[in-house]
């Protein structure tokens, strides 16, 4: 099945081809539609943060610290490290009796043109700052209220990250042991698996329905959160919080490392994932908007809102000149026999 999703023009020639593999599957596990290799395997990364947070709901540590939406939002988050971001980790932190120290995310360089007022100018990165410190503090949340050990929670037999591998399995339709895993850039396990299955347990996210109750309810709390506090999932100018903010209530997003793309349909039962096959980010979210209109799952106002996201940026050489332009040509193809 051809996969290419996207063509670079310079003048009359078509300079690149970019090429990515897409799965759109319902609740059940039905593949609806694909493009290139819906078996293709890839690691989660961050797009797996929602189900990460399946376990601080089901364990009941999100009520008995009294967390918020918010915070549960954050939990889910690949954040910006803005105030509001690091406010609502230190909350959870406070919360669970823990200090900063505890988080094991490791820093990295952020985004300088955001106001921090615990940052100033000269000052490195802390750990709170990390992008994946929301998932970090709700892993130490969780491993506190259920008196797992604090200091080792990123290892991979440490019973929370084997719930991960559970939890993962069981919402993708997908055998625990067929799943690999690997390291995270912030230290914790990540999992393997088809983009078929990633679909599929985005879908049941995004729809629970035909699951244990307290599943449904631990599901549609983490949704919710998500899609209520768009802002605490990405942050300023960041493509999951505006489409979410803008989708209003239709869609929830993840996006993981490496040009992976998670996203459910609520009111359709419907998981997409899409992977970008030479991992480029940078063209994940004209792809996902592009899937996302062939669905006709976003309303005119949405796309409008997200047209900055829509379009690729066209090639100006150092004359100011209009030199080349990219353009989306995918074509979602049913895989639903006629």
């Amino acid at each position: 099945m051809d996969n290419v999703v996207a063509r670079s023009w310079r003048g009359e020639i078509v300079e690149s081809l970019i090429r990515a593999h897409i799965a759109v599957a319902d609740i059940e596990g039905n593949l609806l539609y694909a493009t290139g290799d819906p078996s293709y395997v890839t690691y989660w990364r961050s797009s797996s943060k929602p189900i990460q947070a399946l376990p601080l709901v089901e364990s009941g540590a999100v009520d008995a610290l009294g967390l918020s939406e918010e915070e549960l939002s954050v939990v889910c988050a690949s954040h910006n490290g803005e105030d509001f971001h690091t406010d609502a980790v230190r909350s959870i932190l406070k919360k669970a009796s823990l200090s900063e120290d505890a988080l094991q995310c490791g820093s990295h360089p952020i985004d300088r043109s955001f106001h921090r007022r615990d940052l100033p100018d000269a000052a490195e990165p802390l750990r709170i700052h990390s992008n994946c410190s929301g998932k970090h503090a709700g892993m130490l949340a969780v491993s506190q209220h259920m008196n797992w050990p604090i200091g080792s929670y990123r290892d991979p037999l440490h019973p929370l990250q084997q719930q991960n591998l559970r939890n993962l399995a069981e919402l993708s339709d997908y055998p625990a042991d067929k799943i690999c895993i690997g390291i995270d850039g912030c230290g914790v396990p990540v999992f393997s698996m088809p983009i078929r299955n990633i679909a599929l347990a985005f879908a049941r996210l995004a729809h629970p329905v035909g699951l244990p109750s307290s599943r449904q309810d631990a599901l549609a709390r983490i949704r919710n959160a998500m899609m209520a506090y768009p802002h605490m999932v990405g942050g300023t100018n960041r493509f999951d919080s505006d489409l979410m903010r803008g989708a209003a209530g239709s869609v929830v997003s993840k996006g993981g490392a490496a040009a992976l793309q998670a996203i459910g349909l609520p009111n359709r039962g419907i998981g997409i994932a899409v992977k970008i096959e030479d991992a480029d980010a940078s063209y994940i979210a004209p792809t996902s908007i592009a899937v996302l209109e062939q669905l006709g799952a976003l309303s005119a106002p949405a796309l409008e809102s997200l047209k900055k996201y829509r379009e690729f940026e066209s090639y100006i050489n150092t004359h100011d000149e209009l030199v080349g332009h990219t353009e989306t040509t995918l074509m979602l193809q049913s895989t639903i026999a006629k």
